[in-house]
């Protein structure tokens, strides 16, 4: 690439992964962008995520335990009457969380998980080619592939969230007092990318230092 290269840019406006695409001497690459804290990086319906649990071959033991921790109200179906907090739940029942954590950190579902969560989802034919984080001014970087290595980097650690490596799971909302306007949430599920910004920088430390 040069300065007579052509090159392309535009906004991606139906709901996929990749905001913006650019074009660049006949190569289309699909670009997810984000900034700020706490980033979500996927949100899903339960029906069509458990639905991809079993594509997958996740157990029917863990997937009902699953669904207890989305809906924390004693139910599979959240018809419950009396629903508690994440920090309430994980209290009482850590050790179901932890089993669920163990499944879903194995490692020979880690690649289909990146690839539904965070480039791909299930909306879109194609994976992204990176995440950009950050403002014009001032932004950092990750590959596809980065991604998947950074995600397999992290997949034994310790974290008493439910989680797949860097990605925690957790309903849109919890809806304690019964708020209508809130109830829709509670059927959706949200993966976020905390440390998203961080792990970038660690990815570029890392392949910075074998150079």
């Amino acid at each position: 690439m040069d300065f007579n290269d052509y090159i392309e840019c535009w906004v991606n406006k139906s709901k996929r992964k990749a905001d913006i695409y650019i074009k660049i001497n006949g190569y289309v690459r699909g670009i997810s962008i984000k900034k700020g804290i706490k980033n979500s990086v996927h949100v899903e319906s339960v029906n069509t995520l458990i639905t991809f649990f079993r594509e997958i071959g996740i157990e029917e033991e863990i997937i009902r335990k699953f669904l207890y921790y989305q809906y924390a109200d004693g139910t599979i179906n959240g018809i419950g009457k009396k629903r508690i907090s994440s920090s309430a739940y994980r209290e009482a029942h850590q050790n179901e969380i932890d089993e669920i954590n163990k499944v879903f950190n194995d490692e020979k579902y880690i690649n289909s998980f990146v690839n539904h969560f965070v480039l791909q989802g299930n909306k879109s034919l194609y994976e992204v080619d990176a995440i950009i984080y950050g403002v014009v001014e001032d932004f950092v970087w990750i590959a596809k592939e980065e991604v998947y290595f950074i995600m397999q980097k992290h997949l034994k650690d310790e974290v008493a969230s439910l989680h797949i490596s860097l990605l925690t799971l957790q309903p849109m909302a919890r809806n304690l007092n019964f708020n209508p306007k809130y109830e829709f949430g509670r059927n959706q599920v949200q993966v976020k990318w905390y440390a998203l910004p961080d792990n970038i920088i660690e990815v570029m430390a890392f392949y910075r230092n074998r150079k």
